[in-house]
């Protein structure tokens, strides 16, 4: 297994946000984790890359267990992965080539002559050949989006993160990344781990579904089984019904 998680627990303060995850993650496998806002998806993101500890549980990243290191093994850990955050998290300062080779040159261990081969392979697989001098204010949402995803995969990391991939975009701009998600899992055999509220999203770049239901995994399915769930919490949250009862009280 690429990732394995085990009863994996959080809380801050009072509040238990996540009670017990536990799931397997197969490499090369895209999987879409859903769940309520505030229920803890993007916290279980930053768990998985070390960001933060947990209270309890284990996390294997290829078979190893990461939440008893060190900063330093952690940094090892860190370069199996790559992650396109909700903003695109762009230095507003540095151009596009610089911004996706912002850690190469950091690095100071890459040849600049290469560096500069390898941003603009990448740049060429989102579509944003010749963008290199370009600064992020001068790029739409769906560019920036696209920089940030040859960032994250500039480095040929072996597990993609995605934190609200499509938050912000129209639909077309939308389907464009969830096209690119899935031709970069396909061209570089990765195993993609998406964060998304995006239904149309989740149905076009993920094999499995986790919804995140009071801290756990309530349900691990594919598209397929999950869109056609007659179970009321995965049915109302597919197709973004409110629960009557709860919308009652607020009357």
């Amino acid at each position: 297994m690429m990732i394995e998680v085990r009863n994996l627990q959080k809380s801050f303060g009072p509040l238990r946000v996540l009670d017990g995850v536990t799931f397997s993650i197969a490499k090369g496998q895209a999987v879409a984790i859903i769940g309520a806002s505030g229920g803890g998806k993007s916290i279980l993101l930053k768990h998985l890359i070390g960001l933060i500890t947990p209270d309890a549980g284990q996390i294997n990243v290829e078979g190893q267990d990461i939440t008893g290191m060190e900063e330093r093994q952690l940094l090892q850990v860190r370069r199996k992965f790559g992650m396109l955050f909700q903003g695109a998290a762009l230095f507003d300062s540095l151009n596009v080539e610089d911004n996706v080779g912002f850690m190469f040159r950091r690095e100071g261990k890459t040849d600049p002559a290469e560096i500069s081969r390898r941003v603009a392979d990448v740049l060429d697989i989102v579509g944003l050949a010749g963008t290199q001098k370009k600064m992020p204010a001068e790029l739409s949402g769906g560019m920036r989006k696209r920089v940030g995803l040859a960032r994250a995969v500039v480095y040929r990391p072996q597990i993609l993160l995605y934190d609200e991939p499509t938050t912000g975009l129209d639909p077309i701009a939308a389907d464009s990344i969830d096209q690119l998600i899935n031709f970069v899992v396909e061209k570089f055999h990765v195993t993609s781990i998406a964060v998304t509220h995006d239904m149309r999203s989740v149905r076009r770049i993920s094999h499995r579904i986790l919804m995140l239901h009071q801290g756990r995994i309530y349900a691990d399915q594919t598209p397929e089984e999950m869109f056609q769930s007659t179970d009321p919490v995965i049915h109302r949250f597919v197709n973004g019904i409110s629960d009557p009862v709860g919308t009652r009280a607020l009357l």
